[in-house]
């Protein structure tokens, strides 16, 4: 280090700045003090602002809901038990322990407030609230999809800026604890009586059940969300343990691989996820009059070509997001409804629906997945010999927000690269589409398929397409894209069967989950579509006991089942055999 910066500023005779010595530091300190005294009445109107801000933060924080349609004012009207049990220990306690226990519930309700602003965002997105030992890695997930969906820039703003308001709500409710702590200590016997008439109208209107506009005014809503959080985490704890041994048993896990699928050897079997393709899509007169002329309108042009298909509905096991869990409830035949569960399967033997074409010896089998851009074990646990993910598809052309390709350029290089290759076996191919992937802007249009190429000709089209900012914050036009979005990614894999399709190829394909709650509305289903289509009658034959609706729209009345029962009634309907592992 340079002389310059360590040598004191008396040794080269310069004058030390005023701010430096501790004398002017208290001169200061002093001189802001007896601005109370030559300002009296300026200074007890600061003073009680601040407390009245105080006041409004920790009251606001006590009775903050968990939901974002429940941000109402009668929320805001109603007195909290919590604010009258911390007066008491306050009141009770000496200067310093009083102070610390203020500081540590201010803490402990800035904590709270935080988990009240996650459930929020979870339930507007995933239909769920946060759980505290499952979800933090889903934030991650979340930060990659706010930097694919509006850029870096605007990520790593976020993050910053929601670490900064984390720790700043964090102080600020400790310290307006500390403040409304010292209010009441400063004249204990005002402070007593206060929290005895306070507690007096709490008990009253709780026995009495008042109301303001419809809401109790007797408030218990900080200590029922803590419970409410506490109850989560035992739960999760329990059902680990439940779930696990759930995992070992396994109808067809030790069915030998010549008693799998008999029925469907030699058949060239496609299953097909659609990102966010939910019963809405189809039955929300918001969202339904497009996608419901593309189903019709696709369902007339399979015909044409030979193609005829059956729809039923199946309910997912996630909402708005984590399509993961989707994927994996529909192949285990487990129900895979959190990221525990998720990791448990993966990590175990339970047999795949994929992984059963496998273990026949055959069919090859293979996984197109653009949306995968890491490291994917999990290709294991779905039996794939190949995996093709957003790397290996030779696109050059640019990304639509989140999704790294157009579905119909992933389904035109699963044909050059697999489907349309000589092989000695039939194939088995899992295909997970991305376009229909929020926020729905921009969305690819269809192009000749002869003009695919590398998928540069999408470039001019993506330029041309909205802004994610300009769909995000619309539930309107959210909807509007949404519904185009679905219509894509049918058109894009119907038009792909008609041109690829041959006598033996069988189509599955089925949406993963319903789109968020602001796209699909308060309080939506969680059901999806699922199809199947083959120009061999035989194959449709073997389901007719499903009594699924022919073509590809299911009556509103068609039969609904758990994702989780898709393995084991496909696996029967095609002549498996069940053998139950031993655990």
């Amino acid at each position: 280090m340079s002389t310059e910066l360590t040598e004191p500023a008396e040794a080269t005779g310069e004058a030390v700045p005023d701010e430096q010595t501790p004398a002017t530091l208290r001169a200061r300190l002093a001189h802001w003090r007896g601005m109370r005294t030559r300002h009296p009445a300026a200074a007890r109107a600061l003073s009680w602002t601040v407390t009245a801000l105080a006041a409004v933060l920790v009251f606001g924080a006590l009775l903050l809901p968990n939901r974002v349609g429940a941000l109402e004012y009668n929320r805001f009207t109603r007195l909290p038990v919590e604010a009258i049990l911390g007066a008491v220990v306050v009141l009770a306690l000496p200067r310093r322990p009083r102070v610390i226990v203020a500081a540590l519930c201010g803490v402990l309700l800035g904590a709270l407030t935080v988990l009240n602003l996650l459930d929020m965002g979870f339930i507007e997105y995933l239909g769920r609230g946060f759980n505290l030992i499952l979800d933090w890695g889903l934030l991650d997930d979340a930060l990659a999809y706010v930097e694919d969906s509006m850029g870096k820039a605007t990520a790593v703003g976020a993050t910053v800026g929601a670490a900064l308001l984390v720790v700043l709500l964090l102080a600020v409710t400790a310290l307006a604890t500390i403040r409304l702590s010292n209010l009441l200590a400063r004249d204990r016997q005002t402070g007593t009586r206060a929290t005895l008439i306070a507690g007096t109208v709490w008990i009253t209107c709780s026995a009495l059940g008042l109301q303001i506009d419809g809401m109790p005014i007797a408030s218990d809503r900080a200590g029922g969300a803590l419970k409410i959080q506490a109850r989560r985490v035992q739960d999760t704890l329990r059902d680990e343990a439940a779930f696990a041994k759930e995992a070992k048993a396994d109808t067809f896990g030790g069915t030998p691989g010549s008693q799998l699928l008999p029925d469907l050897r030699g058949k060239d079997v496609i299953f097909t996820f659609i990102e966010s393709y939910g019963r809405s899509a189809i039955e929300d007169p918001r969202i339904a009059p497009g996608v419901d002329r593309t189903l019709d309108a696709s369902t007339e042009a399979l015909a044409k070509a030979g193609f005829h298909a059956k729809s039923g509905w199946m309910t997912s096991a996630t909402y708005g997001g984590s399509s993961w869990l989707g994927h994996s409830t529909t192949m285990s035949g487990l129900w895979i409804d959190n990221q525990q569960r998720y990791r448990t399967v993966m990590s175990g033997d339970h047999l795949s629906l994929t992984k059963a074409f496998q273990k026949t010896g055959h069919w090859d089998t293979v996984g197109i997945m653009p949306g995968v851009q890491k490291a994917w074990p999990e290709g294991s646990f779905y039996g794939l010999d190949k995996i093709y993910d957003a790397f290996q598809l030779g696109y050059k052309g640019p990304k639509f927000s989140w999704s790294t390709m157009p579905d119909q350029y992933a389904l035109e290089a699963f044909q050059r690269l697999v489907h349309g290759k000589k092989r000695d076996k039939p194939l088995m191919s899992e295909i997970i589409l991305t376009s229909s992937h929020q926020p729905w802007a921009p969305i690819p249009k269809l192009v000749d398929w002869d003009e695919l190429g590398d998928g540069s000709v999408f470039g001019p089209i993506q330029k041309a397409g909205l802004d994610p900012s300009d769909v995000l914050t619309d539930s309107a036009r959210s909807q509007q894209e949404y519904g185009k979005s679905v219509q894509y990614s049918v058109t894009s894999l119907t038009q792909w069967l008609e041109r690829y399709g041959t006598d033996d190829t069988v189509l599955v394909f089925l949406g993963d989950h319903q789109p968020i709650a602001r796209v699909s509305g308060a309080g939506a289903s969680r059901d999806v579509p699922v199809s199947i289509v083959a120009k061999d009658p035989k194959v449709l034959d073997k389901i007719a006991a499903w009594r699924w609706t022919d073509g590809l729209k299911p009556a509103k009345d068609a039969p609904v089942w758990k994702m989780s029962a898709f393995r084991d009634r496909f696996l029967t309907a095609y002549g498996s055999t069940p053998h139950p592992s031993k655990d």
